[in-house]
């Protein structure tokens, strides 16, 4: 199984931007690569998956045209560059690898026993 390592979390003011990085500590070329949320007191719920191979990607409604996933696989690191950030997204963001769900969409609903890493806290707020 991979290692996760998410970084880039923080306080942002609303309208504001970050990038989330999730580094792996082997290879991810075979993997697809989720981001998902959970605020307090919600369920943990998918916002966007990239495939391995072929660049597809799911975005949640809530964050499309918004945030943006991408992956350099030289790098073994996955991207999510969000703006107009507004204070819903506020949330602990974790990054997930898996081979075996079929699609993005599927891995992005499913948020099933995948590779995660320990979170990186994002906070909206003036």
């Amino acid at each position: 199984q991979l290692q996760l390592v998410e970084s880039g979390g923080g306080l942002v003011q609303p309208g504001g931007s970050l990038r989330l990085s999730c580094a792996a500590t082997g290879s991810m070329d075979y993997y697809k690569i989720g981001w998902f949320r959970q605020a307090p007191g919600k369920e943990r719920e998918g916002v966007s998956c990239i495939s391995s191979n072929d660049g597809s990607t799911y975005y949640h409604d809530a964050v499309k045209g918004r945030f943006t996933i991408s992956r350099d696989n030289a790098k073994n690191t996955v991207y999510l560059q969000m703006n107009s950030l507004e204070p819903e997204d506020t949330a602990v963001y974790y990054c997930a690898a898996d081979r075996f769900e079929e699609t993005v969409q599927a891995m992005c609903y499913i948020i099933g026993p995948y590779s995660w890493g320990q979170g990186t806290q994002v906070t909206v707020s003036s």
